[in-house]
């Protein structure tokens, strides 16, 4: 439970970069925030497995470019859902997902750091 919780804190980091970045993107409330990062969480782990074994054969033909549209149709949807959470459109979209893959990547790879300097340490 608390790894899903920090990757939809990383998540939640990332949608604010992305709404404070990349035009289009928006949202009203902090809470509205995570709670669109918790959703994407639970999209991502049900259907976001579904999206990419139907479409193996467009992302091998695509080196794993089509990843992106499937990350930012997950994100449309979250918009669609979330009452406060707004993308207004699909480019937008798409940026917001690389940000919030970015961010996630590096939130991620901080705590792995951290988590080895723990381990020599203790």
């Amino acid at each position: 439970m608390l790894h899903f919780l920090l990757r939809a804190l990383f998540a939640a980091f990332g949608l604010a970069i992305a709404s404070r970045i990349v035009p289009g993107v928006t949202y009203d409330a902090p809470l509205t925030l995570f709670l669109a990062a918790l959703l994407l969480g639970v999209v991502n782990a049900l259907l976001r497995p579904l999206l990419v074994i139907l479409t193996l054969p467009v992302t091998v033909v695509t080196f794993g470019l089509f990843l992106l549209v499937i990350n930012a149709g997950m994100i449309l949807l979250v918009s669609r859902i979330i009452p406060g959470f707004h993308i207004s459109g699909f480019w937008p979209a798409v940026v917001a997902a690389v940000v919030t893959g970015v961010t996630s990547w590096a939130g991620y790879m901080l705590l792995g750091d951290l988590k080895r300097l723990n381990t020599r340490a203790g």
